[in-house]
This record gives structure tokens, sequence and C-alpha cells, in this order.
């Protein structure tokens, strides 16, 4: 990556969602019964762009010892879903239409960090690109997941 591409990520990393559509993002996190199940949790929200953590523990791992697909799915799924709903107006919901994930390397690390950024939000549909990231308590970060996602703006009922 060159330095100029390097300083682009860096700014993304430290923008931030207003304080607003960050706590509407975690209220509706938080209900999610899934995510807490599987312990995962939301660590940015930026307009566009939000990473969701999931620890490592043996609940979410496969026979071999790696994550399982499903956790990394799910938690891949829900990025992408609260990165589309930042760009929302307050009035809407987000739902999932379609969403197709490859999985590159097996799912090793302390955590595993899915990124859902946002490439084109219409009237209605909206299109994320999912990144998964083994990741090791050392900084080491690789890419174990890649997909895209579509997702439908709702009204929410009575708005």
């Amino acid at each position: 990556m060159s330095v100029e591409g390097e300083h682009v990520e860096d700014q993304a990393q430290q923008e931030q969602a207003s304080p607003e559509v960050q706590k509407r993002i975690q209220a509706s996190f938080d209900r999610q019964g899934l995510m807490s199940h599987l312990d995962a949790r939301i660590t940015h929200i930026a307009p566009g762009r939000v990473r969701i953590e999931l620890p490592s523990r043996p609940e979410v791992t496969q026979q071999h010892g790696y994550f399982h697909a499903g956790a990394t799915s799910a938690i891949a799924d829900s990025a992408g879903g609260y990165a589309a709903y930042t760009l929302f107006p307050e009035d809407s919901d987000v739902l999932t239409v379609e969403y197709k994930i490859n999985l590159l390397a097996p799912a090793v690390g302390d955590h595993i960090e899915a990124v859902g950024t946002v490439l084109k939000s219409g009237r209605t549909l909206t299109v994320c690109q999912l990144e998964v990231f083994g990741v090791r308590d050392d900084g080491e970060r690789k890419l174990v997941a890649n997909g895209q996602q579509t997702l439908i703006r709702v009204d929410r009922p009575g708005g």
C-alpha cells in the first residue's frame, strides 16, 4: 500500500459517526441476541463503516479449532448492516437482502474483526463490502474472508 493509501486508511480509522448515530447503532446492536450470544462487540462506528470484533473461545470454533464459518459470516453480515445503517435516516431500519462471503484462509487469531464498508448507498438498496481479519494480540492481521452484501432500507412501523 502506498503512503497515501495508508494515510487514507488512518483517516478512516480516526473518523467517527456523530454521537446520535453511534448511540442508535449501539442500541440496535445491543438488541441482537446472536451478537450477544457470540460475545461480539462493535469497536468502531464511522459514516458508512463499522468494525465488529469477536474474541476467540471454544464456543465459536469448529472441530479444528478455527473460528467457525457461521460465526465469521454472522459478524460480517452485522458489520455491513450497521455500516449501511449509519447512513440511513433515524426513522428507518435495515435488513439484509443477500450476501456472499468467500472464506480465504482458516480464521485464526486471538480475535476476528469484521469490517463492513458501504460501497454504494441508494434510496432503497445499499451495497457493502465485507472483510474479516484474523488478528493476533501482537497486532498481526490476516484477511480470512471477504464478501459483498445488499441491504434494504425499510421504514420503521408507525414511522
